[in-house]
């Protein structure tokens, strides 16, 4: 772990920012990890609803939605290299071709603010209308 990146209102943790490689150095691309559990399991469920699925149909047919789920995409390969080049385009959560764990896209949209990942947004702001996570989310940044 290098930092926390995002705090819970209630001062909690509820995002770390990892290291790009391992101790031995395995590679280690994801960069940002979910931890508070209320938040972690709040997203396992939402992944249980479909809506990764609806979000990759979305992505094939949105041209402008596909360009800023690739700016992401892009700008979370720049930080992660900025710590240490893993040599790779591979990012994490499926971008920039398809959704495939919210868990990263959410902590990617709470470590860097709203504007950047449409999908960690939009899913922060499905959550943000729950009132049992007012504790967990600033609910006026992501309606």
């Amino acid at each position: 772990m290098l930092e926390i990146a995002y705090r819970c209102p209630n001062g909690e943790p509820g995002v770390v920012k990892t290291a790009p490689k391992l101790a031995d150095g395995t590679p280690f691309p994801t960069l940002y990890y979910l931890t508070h559990p209320q938040l972690t399991a709040a997203v396992s469920r939402l992944e249980t609803t479909g809506l990764m699925r609806e979000m990759t149909e979305r992505l094939r047919h949105d041209s402008e939605l596909a360009a800023a789920y690739l700016r992401a995409h892009e700008s979370y390969l720049a930080e992660r290299d900025a710590i240490e080049s893993l040599a790779s385009t591979f990012s994490a959560g499926g971008m920039p071709d398809r959704v495939k764990c919210l868990h990263v896209l959410v902590a990617h949209s709470l470590a860097k603010g709203p504007g950047l990942n449409p999908f960690g947004d939009e899913a922060l702001a499905v959550l943000a209308a729950e009132p049992s996570m007012t504790a967990v989310l600033d609910g006026e940044l992501w309606r």
